[in-house]
């Protein structure tokens, strides 16, 4: 028995060893005093949510404030903002009509009042000027067609009229009218591409009428389809169009699981989702509108609301990997969602059940959150930088600002997300990346690193821990929150030499995130 526990004792020993000798020490090189140009902050410009009643919730408005505060979202998009529980339109017993606003009035109100504007989606169909009763989700939100397209244009003008004189002309011209959902799919649009065309024409010369700055696009379609389609139906018949719209996700199959119950695996493709981004860019490229903005108005890891890569922390070096990729070939890459807070599959019954949020529904922060908190956190100026999964920048007063990660696909063959991410999953070695900072202004700087990964600023893997309870008690939320703030991990006074140079080794684990800060103590 001795000699077994020896022999394995040595095995790990060399396994240990041979890990070290292996790993390479990544170089982050950057002189502060190059400029590549201005920090590309298109991932804050818009945010999802599920739909425009859930809004209503006060706890939904205080995660919103949260991460307004944190991740510095600009605009947010949601479905549902014409469903009946919006209580938008009706048709009495004498077949008059009647519009009411009050509940948009109420969402958009707290919206502004915030500093978010709305990123509008129009849709879904009013069940009064439906033309059938399909519906998708808990919620029910009608997906067919208008039985009258000249009443469906007239809603959407009482609407943007509305919104005119209750905010301001200038207000609204700087908001985004975009025309349904998901119109490729079946269960988002009981009609052909005709018909989403004429939808689409009907609410973009109603939206026009009111202001032609008003900015208006589509067809918000799944798996980065129509976008060529969209600009050839819009220059052939002079319709309206500021921008196009569509969405991708990073699983192999399938584009729709209205409640869960699909087994995704997460796609081993490195371009995942940012080769649908740089396709579009290249179709309006080649089209007749060669400058048309793009907005990729859903994107994530998963297209289902009941995937676990959504809580695990590989989410935080996968968002930063897919943004990294896009670079500024989309105007906007809207995350799918922010909160757990979120209803189409009905109310979820756990705390954590893979749900599509940056926030789950009391509130605590995934890994994911800390992704666009520490994106927020750079300085306005991005650095020149040869490492490709790393983004340096620096303010006017000279705080340098270095976000790095690791992003490494951990799912094995033959099982899937739901299968593999429930589980502790703890991350492999790397090796060390070491960031250099050359051309500092000798002096005394407060260093500080905050870190997302395994165990770091990782509720999901906590809540593992407790044994994954499907509800938690008040004392485990608050637990859970204090494992998740985001606040570094380390802080010390640093003192820069002559030379100006600092470097700062970390050691590295698969799917790590590191935001590395250098502030001018003499300044604060």
């Amino acid at each position: 028995m001795r000699i077994k526990e020896i022999t394995s004792a040595l095995l790990g020993g060399l396994l240990l060893l041979s890990q070290v000798a292996t790993a390479q020490t990544r170089h982050i090189d950057v002189h502060v005093g190059q400029i590549a140009g201005d920090f590309n902050r298109t991932f804050n410009e818009v945010v999802g949510a599920g739909r425009a009643n859930e809004g209503l919730r006060a706890d939904w408005q205080q995660q919103l404030a949260e991460i307004k505060r944190d991740a510095g979202f600009r605009y947010i998009r949601m479905h549902g903002l014409l469903s009946d529980d919006m209580g938008v339109y009706k048709v009495d017993a004498q077949g008059k009509e009647h519009y009411n606003f009050q509940y948009i009035d109420a969402l958009y109100d707290y919206l502004l009042s915030i500093g978010v504007k709305p990123f509008v989606e129009l849709g879904f169909m009013p069940s009064a000027m439906a033309s059938g009763d399909k519906t998708i989700f808990w919620w029910r939100g009608n997906v067919t067609p208008p039985r009258d397209y000249a009443k469906w244009g007239g809603l959407v003008k009482r609407l943007a009229r509305h919104w005119t004189d209750r905010y301001g002309r200038d207000e609204v011209a700087t908001w985004y009218f975009e025309v349904w959902n998901e119109p490729n799919l079946d269960g988002f649009w009981a009609g052909s591409q005709a018909e989403y065309f004429r939808l689409y024409d009907h609410a973009a010369r109603a939206v026009k009428s009111v202001d032609p700055r008003y900015r208006v696009g589509g067809p918000a379609t799944a798996g980065a389809a129509w976008i060529p389609e969209m600009i050839a139906h819009a220059t052939a018949n002079d319709v309206p169009l500021d921008f196009v719209s569509t969405h991708s996700y990073g699983v192999n199959q399938g584009y729709l699981d209205e409640f869960g119950t699909t087994g995704t695996v997460l796609s081993k493709d490195e371009r995942a989702v940012s080769n649908d981004v740089l396709k579009n860019r290249r179709e309006i490229a080649a089209s007749k509108l060669p400058k048309l903005a793009l907005h990729y108005t859903e994107w994530s890891s998963s297209y289902t609301p009941a995937d676990p890569t959504h809580d695990s922390y590989h989410q935080a070096a996968y968002i930063l990997e897919k943004l990294k990729q896009t670079g500024d070939a989309a105007q906007s890459m809207s995350y799918w969602v922010f909160t757990d807070i979120f209803e189409e599959a009905g109310p979820r019954f756990e705390a954590f059940h893979g749900g599509f949020g940056l926030m789950n529904t009391q509130g605590i922060k995934k890994p994911g959150y800390f992704a666009y908190q520490f994106l927020n956190q750079l300085g306005p100026k991005e650095l020149r930088n040869t490492d490709a999964r790393s983004i340096a920048t620096v303010d006017t007063k000279g705080d340098v600002g270095v976000l790095l990660w690791d992003y490494t696909h951990t799912l094995p063959e033959g099982i899937n997300n739901q299968q593999y991410f429930i589980k502790d999953l703890p991350a492999r070695p790397k090796g060390e990346a070491r960031v250099t900072l050359r051309g500092v202004a000798p002096g005394a700087y407060a260093l500080s690193i905050s870190q997302v990964g395994y165990r770091r600023n990782d509720a999901y893997t906590a809540y593992i821990g407790m044994g994954s309870p499907s509800q938690l008690t008040r004392k485990q939320v608050t637990e859970l929150k204090g494992q998740a703030t985001g606040a570094p991990s380390e802080r010390r006074t640093v003192r820069v030499g002559a030379d100006g140079t600092l470097s700062v080794p970390l050691p590295l684990r698969e799917n790590d995130v590191y935001l590395v800060q250098l502030k001018r103590e003499s300044a604060r």
